[in-house]
């Protein structure tokens, strides 16, 4: 009978427990929204400047806004203060370290990539080239990728930061990427959590920690934009996954719903508004020694809608309502070794579907040669004729493509795009695009400086254009008249294999 009543009396207290959480994260709710229409207000003090002032003086106010808006924000953060009280210690230690971009804000989406160090293999470069890879000039402004480097070790992350300046400069310097850092001193002693579900401590440890990088990220994007997804370091994205993702928040925009889901799996791909943000970081430090992120997400959910007093089916149902799932999916993961160490996933999102690898275009008919080695059956006649991407092996100084017309023809323009959405960094660097002018006497031309198109290169080729962040486009100037060949050609030692995945040649 004393058991009986401990039981009865346990279940008769949840649903008063639950009613007090659920308050307490609707007062976090509402702290947030007038956090967000203050720190608009003061985002739009910046835009008010002249824009008159020199680029060194928007640069320093915008730096100086950025510290003013975390230091207003931060400290009305007290809750943070309560789930991890170490953090009263040191007044900076919610405050970002950034170490690369131009606090960029004001961006429809807001992109979260957190990384920390793994064992065997970093992905995360090629993540991003994913998410840049066709991203057009509007998109790029609408845009910023924050990559939060989640550790504590100077040495892992200036290396980080080294690899992203390094193989994404454009990026970086158009403020696209950012990347961000912890202070030493947030992450609380992980050693003496408590192990739960059957865990080994170090699996809880890396939970744990997860769910404090999440929390971390997302307090520093909320500011940033209209929209935060939360993504990883190893996956690649689905071509227009911007274009798909807006025109998807504008069917649901007058609906209820907490997140949107643009991959199945975990975490991935999850959307939301960031005026929501406070409450959803605010649950997920109460609970972050408890359990994994995705638990987290899911309860938030129970709390908000589902009655205690009515079966699984119903509560089911209600949650459904407040998610919102988008098909085929997005983003899919591609790693193999996770940063949990000795953990192997092969986690595979089957909704997300085939790639397009490569872009097909009517080409004149031309006789192809190349002393690049062809990888497999990728060839460079199934590139040109829009069956297939080309796939060389690593091109060395004076490599080519070579594209001789059957008959001269008066070329208009030309695109030629390397890598592609899953091998974007196998690209064309340090190339440039060459013709053959069919008259001699044009070639004399541009031999004399007479023609201010282009230049001279060997074998009567003029040079027109060059491979930037892995494309050439451009046009080709009437002066040269009819065109006898086209050419691509190397001028220094790649370290990767290079794949032409669009030739597009219009006459």
């Amino acid at each position: 009978m004393l058991t009986s009543w401990r039981s009865s009396s346990k279940s008769d207290n949840l649903p008063v427990k639950l009613h007090s959480v659920y308050e307490r994260l609707l007062r976090a709710e509402q702290r947030g929204e007038i956090l967000s229409q203050e720190l608009l207000k003061v985002l739009g003090q910046l835009q008010n400047r002249s824009i008159a002032a020199s680029n060194h003086t928007i640069s320093n106010s915008s730096a100086i806004l950025e510290e003013r808006v975390l230091r207003r924000f931060l400290p009305s953060q007290p809750n943070a203060h309560i789930y991890l009280p170490h953090l009263k210690e040191h007044k900076d230690s919610l405050k970002p370290i950034v170490h690369l971009g131009q606090r960029r804000t004001g961006v429809s989406l807001v992109l979260g990539v957190p990384t920390v160090h793994r064992q065997k293999q970093s992905y995360l470069v090629n993540t991003l080239q994913s998410l840049l890879y066709d991203l057009s000039p509007a998109e790029r402004k609408d845009i910023v990728i924050v990559v939060f480097v989640a550790e504590t070790n100077a040495t892992f992350v200036n290396a980080v930061v080294q690899s992203v300046q390094t193989n994404l400069p454009d990026a970086v310097s158009s403020g696209v990427i950012e990347v961000i850092s912890p202070s030493p001193h947030y992450y609380p002693d992980l050693n003496n959590v408590k192990e739960t579900f059957g865990d080994t401590k170090e699996r809880v440890r890396w939970r744990t920690k997860q769910n404090l990088d999440y929390s971390f990220l997302m307090l520093y994007a909320q500011s940033k934009g209209t929209y935060y997804v939360q993504l990883e370091d190893d996956i690649v994205a689905k071509q227009g996954f911007f274009e798909s993702m807006k025109k998807y928040i504008e069917q649901v925009l007058s609906e209820e719903w907490l997140f949107l889901e643009f991959s199945q799996l975990g975490f991935i791909g999850k959307l939301f508004r960031t005026s929501d943000l406070p409450l959803i970081v605010e649950f997920f430090l109460m609970f972050h020694k408890d359990k994994p992120i995705d638990w987290l997400l899911d309860h938030i959910l129970w709390v908000k809608v589902c009655n205690p007093e009515k079966d699984s089916n119903h509560c089911n149902n209600e949650k459904a309502q407040m998610k919102r799932t988008y098909k085929p999916s997005l983003f899919q993961h591609v790693g193999l070794h996770s940063s949990l160490p000795g953990k192997i996933q092969n986690l595979k999102d089957k909704d997300f579907g085939n790639q397009v690898l490569y872009k097909s275009h009517k080409n004149p008919p031309a006789e192809l040669k190349s002393s690049l080695e062809k990888y497999q059956t990728h060839t460079l006649k199934r590139a040109y004729n829009g069956d297939d991407f080309f796939w060389g092996l690593t091109p060395k100084r004076g490599d080519y493509i070579l594209i001789t017309f059957t008959t001269p023809q008066t070329v208009k323009g030309y695109f030629f795009r390397s890598g592609n959405i899953e091998t974007n960094g196998d690209r064309f660097y340090n190339t440039t695009v060459e013709v053959l002018p069919n008259n001699n006497a044009v070639k004399e031309k541009v031999t004399r400086g007479e023609l201010a198109c282009c230049k001279p290169s060997t074998d009567g080729f003029v040079q027109i254009g060059s491979f930037k962040n892995g494309v050439a486009e451009g046009e080709v100037d009437r002066a040269l008249g009819e065109i006898a060949a086209m050419r691509l050609l190397v001028h220094s030692d790649s370290d990767v294999w290079v794949l032409l995945s669009e030739i597009f040649i219009k006459v």
